[in-house]
């Protein structure tokens, strides 16, 4: 068994390289503190190394950050997997096999604003599925606050907001 604050780094690259998506902060963050594993500055400087060291790659939004495994971190889990207890493995397995779906719709949906001129902020708003674009829209206003509301609600009103767009085009 490896020693502990070296294991919540192998748990973090085994999360990423069972799945063909990335993971927000807040995903590997359930796992981990549901089960009790460490405590979330603990976990949050595991992620920090890790980023550092070039094991994961951050990319960040307003809203949220999501890691996403680099060569280096294949590399690593594939060699140190074994370090990793089979009931430890079980554990994260089952979660990724019950919250797959959740999991991958999260990351789906994207909303992201940037300021375009002293008095407009740009909203990009993106449904992706298989690396492919289903929506793409970026809408200007004209504060920060509008912005932030419509990222917000993007994020929780986009199926809605789609079905209307596509009944309306359709």
């Amino acid at each position: 068994m490896s020693e502990p604050f070296t294991l919540y780094k192998l748990i973090i690259l085994y999360m990423l390289d069972k799945l063909d998506f990335p993971l927000t902060n807040g995903q590997i963050s359930e796992f981990i503190l549901d089960k009790g594993y460490t405590t979330y500055f603990t976990l949050q400087q595991a992620i920090s190394e890790m980023v550092e060291a070039g094991f994961i790659r951050e990319e960040t939004t307003h809203n949220r950050t999501y890691y996403h495994l680099t060569d280096e971190g294949t590399d690593t889990i594939k060699f140190f997997r074994n370090n990793i207890s089979p009931a430890i493995q079980h554990d994260i397995d089952s979660f990724l096999a019950e919250k797959r779906y959740e999991l991958k719709n999260e990351i789906s949906v994207k909303a992201d604003y940037y300021q375009i001129s002293s008095l407009e902020y740009a909203v990009r708003c993106q449904i992706i599925e298989s690396d492919a674009s289903l929506i793409d829209m970026t809408i200007t206003v004209p504060t920060k606050e509008e912005a932030t509301t419509i990222a917000n609600n993007w994020n929780k009103k986009n199926q809605e907001i789609y079905a209307q767009i596509m009944a309306n085009l359709l």
